[in-house]
């Protein structure tokens, strides 16, 4: 994501409804279209800072894994007849998802309070209901007080959660926005690993006390050290700090040459400026929240919610997060010696490891291929671990190790595909104007999946005759999201969110990153770049600027 293109999505220059809208989407797209298609795209070094306030920003996740986690270690410990707090099978049930239905409150409220706070502000906000949560568990005497600390955690994760995938989302360069993106799973992976491994030798009460630190860790690295996103920066009319946050976020970017620095600063303000008003101006005739409500009735807002919605479907029912939320439990379910506290912490470190290897998977392999490949090892290993499991409870085999095997396989099939790449699409696949909102309600829609599916696997073990017949459900839904990654899943892959944006917007068909038309394409928007300069150069008006490079591109267009 090029510094220059803050403030509004990038539109391409050949798809123009009337002219003075379109002098405005040149001027947008010869903005953005320079450094990104340079040779410092595939240069990291330039990228560090980017990557740096990612992390950062990303760094909220750990509570997010933790609070995820933490239901697998509590349950067994609370049904646990020595336990002070005695609960039957149906409030465990409860325990587990009554974080994930707080998911959806939590993100619609996220979306409307990184509009008016910020991205990072939001993310700062989030800690003081996660705080007053885990002082409640801490604290509990009763079924009662362990639900309210789960209902503020679960709101606090939402409400962490979206800001931050967004921000990233906003500052990243397309090349790396999905690894980017990736961080925020890899860092609640690590959460996951800490949670298991504590419950496995601490007492629940203490965990939830120890959990206050790591919520407080983030919002103190985000305070010191990251800048806010320029865009909403820009959007709220703060030029002078959106250039304070760019100068950080692109520093090790090279300026045109022969172009003073300061210069060339002063003139991306003004140009921001310049923009701004040309917004500000829009916005007074138009009722901001229909124009919104608007933006979901176009192909460009209800075709991403629909591919969302059975893409997190799937991933939902496929036994993902069922897994997560009762890991201790489940593997006690399949009938295996092996000590399953034990086993949930090589769970967690399973899902780390590959969420490592996931960022390098999102940067290196497109996402259609590489959610086939998840979904054919998952079908594989739940199907194997389920005909074992049978075969236990049967007293047919004594190889009661190869259900945990088969998991952590299951696990790591998961984690280069299904489980990641679901949650990356909800901010990639929506335009600028709808983007917050668009995240959040997919954000929402799939957390009320994950409800069902948690709530529902006790129930699902009773009525399919045993953990066996719940692995193989799991089997031929995984084979279902083979068949949908196939068939309807788009390609997201190094596309600008101009070009996703650009791809719902006309209905085209799927075209691979090194195909013949993808180069031209690359090679046609690559033509901007000496335009681009001589704008940042030039020191007349914004529409004789838009002008004379249309001028320049149709000179170039002829060559």
């Amino acid at each position: 994501m090029d510094p220059l293109s803050i403030g509004s999505s990038v539109l391409s220059l050949h798809q123009r409804e009337n002219s003075e809208h379109n002098k405005d989407d040149a001027f947008r797209e010869i903005i953005a279209s320079c450094r990104s298609l340079s040779k410092y795209e595939t240069n990291t070094r330039s990228a560090l800072p980017q990557i740096f306030s990612a992390i950062i920003a990303a760094a909220f996740h750990i509570v997010i894994g933790i609070s995820l986690a933490y239901s697998a270690i509590l349950i067994p410990q609370l049904e646990d007849p020595s336990s002070d707090i005695v609960v039957t099978k149906s409030q465990s049930s409860w325990i587990a998802s009554i974080i994930v239905i707080m998911v959806p409150i939590g993100s619609l409220f996220a979306g409307v309070l990184m509009e008016f706070l910020g991205r990072l502000n939001t993310i700062k906000l989030a800690a003081v209901p996660c705080i007053i949560g885990w002082i409640a568990i801490a604290m509990a005497d009763s079924f009662f007080w362990i639900m309210v600390g789960r209902v503020l955690t679960g709101f606090a994760c939402a409400i962490g959660t979206s800001p931050a995938i967004v921000y990233i989302t906003e500052v990243s360069r397309p090349d790396m926005r999905g690894s980017l993106i990736s961080s925020g799973p890899t860092i609640a992976s690590l959460g996951m690993v800490i949670a298991y491994a504590k419950g496995a030798y601490l007492n629940w009460r203490l965990v939830a006390w120890i959990n206050i630190v790591y919520t407080l860790v983030p919002v103190i690295l985000i305070q010191l050290f990251v800048p806010e996103s320029p865009v909403w920066l820009v959007s709220k009319g703060r030029i002078e700090d959106a250039a304070k946050s760019l100068r950080f976020l692109y520093k090790k970017y090279p300026q045109p040459e022969h172009t003073d620095q300061t210069l060339s600063e002063m003139h991306l303000s003004a140009l921001i400026k310049e923009r701004e008003n040309k917004i500000r101006e829009a916005e007074k005739s138009v009722d901001a929240n229909k124009s919104k409500l608007r933006g979901f009735l176009k192909p460009t807002g209800y075709k991403p919610m629909i591919i969302l919605f059975w893409f997190f479907l799937i991933q939902q029912f496929s036994g993902i997060y069922i897994t997560l939320f009762f890991a201790v439990t489940f593997i006690q379910d399949v009938g295996t010696e092996v000590n399953a506290f034990t086993a949930s912490i090589f769970v967690g470190l399973t899902r780390f490891t590959m969420s490592l290897l996931n960022a390098w998977l999102l940067k290196k392999f497109a996402r259609r291929p590489l959610v086939m490949v998840s979904t054919t090892g998952m079908a594989i290993c739940m199907a194997v671990s389920g005909l074992f499991t049978l075969w236990i409870k049967n007293g047919t085999t004594t190889l009661t190790w190869v259900p945990v095997v088969c998991l952590l396989l299951y696990v790591c099939s998961s984690m280069i595909g299904l489980l990641t790449i679901p949650w990356t699409m909800t901010a990639e696949l929506f335009p600028t104007e709808i983007r917050g909102i668009g995240h959040s309600l997919s954000y929402s829609m799939a957390n009320l999946l994950m409800f069902f599916a948690v709530q529902s696997y006790r129930s699902m073990n009773d009525f399919l005759g045993g953990s066996h017949a719940v692995q193989w459900l799991f089997a031929v839904v995984s084979v279902l999201g083979f068949l949908y990654a196939l068939i309807f899943l788009p390609e997201t892959h190094g596309k600008s969110l101009a070009e996703i944006e650009a791809y719902f917007a006309g209905g085209k068909k799927r075209t691979p990153a090194n195909s013949p038309s993808n180069t031209n394409a690359n090679l046609q928007a690559a033509r901007h770049c000496t335009v681009t300069e001589h704008l940042i150069k030039s020191p007349s008006s914004a529409s004789f600027r838009v002008r004379e490079a249309e001028s320049m591109l149709k000179k170039q267009e002829l060559v």
